[in-house]
């Protein structure tokens, strides 16, 4: 069977690294953010098997103002996966080999690491684990991008103390980002990068809001158009009223989530600006916080005309979910 010797081996060289039975030192793990190595042979990797790896881990991400990909996938052959390759953040395996599986597995060459192994006894067994296993090996993946994202942010961390002030909550926020505007129930927050910015947003609405199913995301559309309206004004266009307002032509993805422990809605589209030809992606989230008798909004958007942002955005969903919740909504010192 084609490389059976060898996937066998790696196979038990992972099932080995979780038996507990001793640690040994791993060096830190490499690789640019949402990166991912996929180790295949190259003849699999320009068939069938290559073309479903592609539609699962390099599929469109949703609420982007065009098409890209999940993760960068860099392809190498068994035989180029030697030495500081190994260290990379985020591996998958794919191979067909006598022992079939779709299991994740940790710290194997390097840390923080997440290795995903793919195996079928046949090209059909294999696809079919591959469809079972991509779901779950994927979500692990972005949850280690996600804390490798977070941990970067440490290196530099912003002063200000708007956000636990106002609202009672602390964010991982880098020092590149600084206040734009504070009123009542209004936080901007902003960084510049080439051709535009990044942007974070948080408001309170009434704990009763968002109750109705069947008006979900209607009301979600009519509340960020409205706080668009009030506190998000476009360019200075005579004769015309420019501000923020969600793309008309495409409802928004809405989903249930959790962030720092409590229930949320999660919803991504695309923005536009009223009456100017300026648009780009944002990431909503609104935060049940029924100990505080309110409905926190907290969300990031970017402008980047003729710009990838997957990256951008990516980065303010790793800000976002730092988020923690000060007790009593009193300054407290939060252990990252």
């Amino acid at each position: 069977m084609r490389n059976a010797g060898l996937f066998l081996t790696i196979a038990l060289v992972l099932l080995g690294c979780n038996s507990g039975t001793k640690k040994s030192y791993k060096p830190a793990s490499i690789g640019a953010i949402n990166s991912l190595a996929v180790v295949m042979d190259n003849d699999m990797w320009e068939g069938e098997v290559g073309d479903r790896v592609r539609e699962h881990f390099a599929a469109p991400i949703l609420g982007l103002t065009w098409d890209e990909p999940m993760f960068t996938i860099e392809h190498m052959p068994k035989q180029v996966f030697t030495g500081t390759t190994r260290h990379r953040r985020s591996v998958l395996f794919v191979a067909i080999d006598t022992t079939a599986m779709a299991q994740v597995k940790v710290d194997v060459y390097a840390t923080p690491q997440r290795v995903g192994v793919i195996q079928g006894k046949t090209e059909e067994e294999l696809l079919k684990n591959l469809d079972k296993g991509a779901k779950k090996i994927i979500a692990s993946f972005k949850d280690t991008e996600v804390k490798e994202a977070q941990k970067r942010f440490l290196r530099s961390l912003s002063k200000d103390k708007v956000m636990e002030d106002k609202f009672g909550v602390k964010l991982r926020l880098p020092s590149v980002y600084t206040m734009g505007k504070e009123e009542d129930n209004f936080v901007w927050i902003d960084r510049e990068i080439p051709k535009g910015s990044m942007n974070l947003i948080a408001y309170e609405m009434p704990v009763s809001s968002f109750t109705n199913d069947s008006t979900l995301v209607s009301d979600i559309v009519r509340m960020r158009d409205s706080i668009g309206q009030k506190y998000i004004p476009g360019p200075d266009i005579p004769g015309k009223i420019t501000y923020m307002v969600t793309e008309k032509a495409f409802a928004p993805y809405v989903f249930t989530t959790q962030v720092a422990g409590k229930n949320a809605i999660e919803v991504r589209g695309i923005w536009e600006i009223h009456n100017y030809p300026m648009a780009g992606p944002f990431v909503t989230y609104i935060i049940d916080d029924a100990e505080n008798n309110r409905k926190l909004v907290m969300e990031g958007f970017t402008f980047a005309p003729a710009t990838n942002k997957r990256d951008y955005m990516f980065e303010l969903e790793a800000i976002l979910r730092t988020t923690k919740f000060l007790k009593n909504q009193q300054q407290i010192t939060a252990a990252w």
